[in-house]
């Protein structure tokens, strides 16, 4: 197929666009590695405002207040879907 090539041009775009593809997937390979390296590196070390949130009963607010606003965007995507699907009919 591309051994009669009639415009060189657009094949030489082709190539790099995969290859650049290429690039960017090993690019972001390099840079999740590096991220999760550089959370492992602080696994040595207490962590002490968890522990004084949890001990004045502070830990217990944060949790309600993240679990209350997942739960507002889990209910805000079902009500969008059920639009959009709505609109689709």
């Amino acid at each position: 197929m591309d051994n009669n090539i009639e415009n060189k041009i657009e094949y030489s775009q082709r190539k790099k666009s995969n290859s650049m593809k290429q690039i960017k997937k090993i690019f972001t390979i390099i840079l999740f590695m590096l991220f999760s390296s550089l959370l492992w590196a602080n696994g040595d070390q207490d962590v002490t405002m968890a522990d004084t949130m949890r001990s004045n009963g502070r830990i217990y607010v944060v949790v309600a207040v993240m679990l209350t606003i997942l739960i507002g965007l889990l209910l805000y995507l079902v009500r969008l879907d059920r639009k959009i699907r709505k609109m689709e009919k």
